[in-house]
């Protein structure tokens, strides 16, 4: 059962592992849209929209609902959104780290050239 649980956890990152496909759910995270309105916004051709989109159905993270001549593309679980967020924190923290690390560098460099 941890092996299963394990597979699925690394399948599912290696399917978010694409920035197109985090601007994707980002977007979807607002709320539904289909292929034209994500390429619009994204502002890249709808052929890497849809490979991109096709990936996402395919790990079950987005579904799509036909509606006319064009499909609707929605999160299949709204943790999604939650999970988004919990990453924005990290980089978030990441960037902190890195700020504090280079001002530490900076102050040492600056009491060097003083001393």
């Amino acid at each position: 059962m941890d092996l299963e649980l394990q597979k699925f956890k690394a399948d599912f990152f290696k399917a978010l592992a694409h920035p197109l496909r985090i601007r994707i759910l980002e977007l979807l995270a607002e709320g539904s849209k289909n292929v034209n309105e994500l390429q619009t916004i994204i502002g890249v051709e709808g052929s890497a929209v849809s490979q991109q989109l096709s990936v996402l159905r395919s790990k079950n993270i987005v579904y799509g609902i036909k509606e006319g001549n064009r499909v609707l593309y929605s999160l299949r679980d709204p943790m999604i959104v939650d999970l988004l967020h919990i990453a924005r924190q990290i980089f978030n923290n990441h960037l902190i780290n890195a700020i504090s690390m280079l001002d530490k560098f900076t102050d040492d460099m600056a009491k060097e050239s003083d001393g």
